[in-house]
């Protein structure tokens, strides 16, 4: 099967470096526009500019020529209609090294224009304003814009596009140092150009489609890269993160690394799970990742209790995991941590001579979570071959009031503590999932078996390896939360000789009445959810 050359092997973009006589700038993000601006005129560069981005150049003493001197025709139409115009379009795309190109600008008196700095309307900030009125939202589709960066990227041999105002120092520098850009760096703004366009019209695509159904007929998005990872799954796989453009938040949002090696793909999927699951509790709470899983978790009255709580439960696989806690890190807690083997660590914030402590060690990666806004609720995606998958996002966990009791014994309101806390748990781990918990900790987690009587048996057996001695006590009266129904009566049966005295599951089997006698016959309460939580 033929492959793709490697990037490092593709040929550098040909072409001659070219000088910058004219420059057209229109921005809507001002930002540093008039540094530039005064930059290309001190270069000998005429600037030609359009309604407020020529006011504010004018007032700032930079000299402008109007685009409507250029083009011959007036802005009209409330400003709709200004570069809409041949002269200024033929002076981005003629080609400079074709007579005929030449030939037709020259008797049309067009004046050839060098570099193109143009941003757009800001119709992605305008749309995630809740209160936003259709009529703001359209006017904010900015469409002379785009038609001019496409019209100077497609001609990136002769026209230089800049898009971001972090390119504008790179682009003066280089014409400062040498008086002209070079091809590579025009190939470049080119590429940074068209992704610019294709995130703008996706956002629009986006605003277009969700108006008429949550899974359009057209699935259009960009992503930029947030990060570049150390490495993938794998040491020989390459990666990094990229953030779907127009999201609040995601897993590195507001988030400060203070110490460590660079993250790994691993570490951004488990610190993605890890952070999900802590935000799904409400008291003090550790959370502890392994290989996508979490292997240990618990809430209590302090940050420290609640660390101890997660690390017994599974100390074995404990090592070299993601822990993710929603209280600051004392010093006390710190000196616990360094006796383990932590790959990332995620906390609110650290109290003093905690970070000294950690920083013994130079392997842990050390983060500060300042990240405020819950998730927001985005479709699920998933690749596959060829293809996405798209659902609805799993949403939060079922409240109380919405459950049933389908046993003839009731859960006492200490069973419904640990049972809410295992049902919280088990929404987070791959199926099919059994948790096992005690005293709002997880005693045992049975993870990503195929069938689910192996899940509570690796659950029990996780407990009794952790607990030694003490397993068959704290086993004796826990509760056993179920992602999905059970097929048959085996599984609650097996965590029932093991102890287990409640269980919370969300029924819909056809052996239902089975698995309920089961119960009955144990006086054991079990709570149907009415909800599935498959996890894959």
């Amino acid at each position: 099967m033929p492959t793709a050359p490697a990037y490092e092997d593709l040929p550098e973009p040909a072409g001659d470096s070219l000088p910058v006589q004219r420059a057209l700038v229109s921005v809507a993000d001002k930002t540093a526009a008039v540094e530039f601006a005064k930059g290309l005129a001190k270069l000998g560069v005429e600037v030609v500019s359009t309604g407020g981005t020529a006011n504010i150049l004018q007032e700032a003493g930079v000299g402008v020529r109007s685009v409507e001197d250029l083009t011959g025709f007036p802005e009209i139409l409330d400003g709709r209609v200004k570069t809409l115009h041949p002269n200024l379009h033929a002076a981005l795309l003629a080609i400079r090294n074709k007579p005929e190109h030449m030939e037709t600008l020259s008797e049309r008196g067009i004046e050839p224009i060098d570099l193109v700095c143009v941003n757009l309307y800001p119709f992605e900030r305008t749309v995630a304003r809740y209160d936003v009125l259709e009529e703001e939202a359209i006017e904010q589709i900015d469409v002379g814009g785009p038609t001019m960066i496409r019209a100077a990227a497609k001609n990136h041999r002769f026209v230089a596009v800049v898009v971001k105002p972090e390119s504008y120092d790179a682009v003066l520098g280089e014409l400062q140092e040498t008086g002209e850009l070079s091809a590579p760096t025009r190939h470049w703004l080119a590429n940074e150009a068209f992704a610019y366009t294709a995130r703008y019209d996706a956002a629009i695509s986006r605003w277009f489609g969700r108006r008429y159904e949550t899974l359009p007929q057209h699935w259009v998005t960009s992503w930029e890269k947030e990060l570049d990872l150390s490495y993938g799954e794998n040491p020989h796989q390459r990666a990094a993160l990229y953030v779907e453009s127009g999201v609040r938040s995601h897993v590195l949002s507001r988030v400060a690394k203070l110490h460590g090696k660079p993250l790994s793909f691993n570490n951004a999927l488990d610190l993605d799970s890890a952070r999900r699951l802590c935000g799904d509790l409400e008291g003090a709470a550790c959370v502890i990742v392994k290989h996508n899983n979490p292997c240990g978790v618990a809430e209590a009255d302090g940050i420290q209790a609640a660390y101890e709580g997660a690390f017994a439960c599974d100390p074995t696989s404990a090592f070299g995991g993601v822990i993710a806690l929603n209280r600051p890190v004392t010093q006390t807690l710190a000196e616990r941590l360094n006796e383990q083997f932590v790959e990332v660590l995620i906390a609110p914030g650290y109290d003093d001579g905690a970070l000294d402590v950690l920083q013994q060690k130079e392997g842990i990666r050390i983060l500060e979570d300042t990240e405020r806004r819950g998730y927001q609720v985005e479709p699920d995606v998933k690749r596959v071959r060829g293809g996405i998958l798209v659902q609805d996002p799993d949403g939060s966990p079922e409240p109380r009031e919405l459950m049933e009791v389908v046993t003839k014994t009731e859960p006492t309101e200490e069973q419904w503590v640990d049972l809410l806390f295992a049902w919280r748990v088990v929404r987070h781990v791959r199926s099919n999932a059994i948790v096992l918990a005690r005293d709002s900790a997880t005693l045992g987690i049975g993870a990503g078996q195929m069938s689910r009587v192996d899940s509570v048996r690796i659950a029990t057996d996780k407990a009794r390896d952790a607990r030694g001695p003490d397993a068959e006590r704290l086993l004796a009266g826990s509760a056993m939360a179920s992602d999905a129904f059970f097929p048959f009566p085996d599984g609650v049966q097996a965590a029932v000789d093991a102890g287990v005295t409640s269980v919370i599951q969300p029924g819909g089997s056809k052996r239902d009445a089975d698995v309920i006698g089961a119960c009955d016959e144990a006086a054991v309460p079990m709570v149907f959810t009415k909800r599935r939580h498959f996890r894959h």
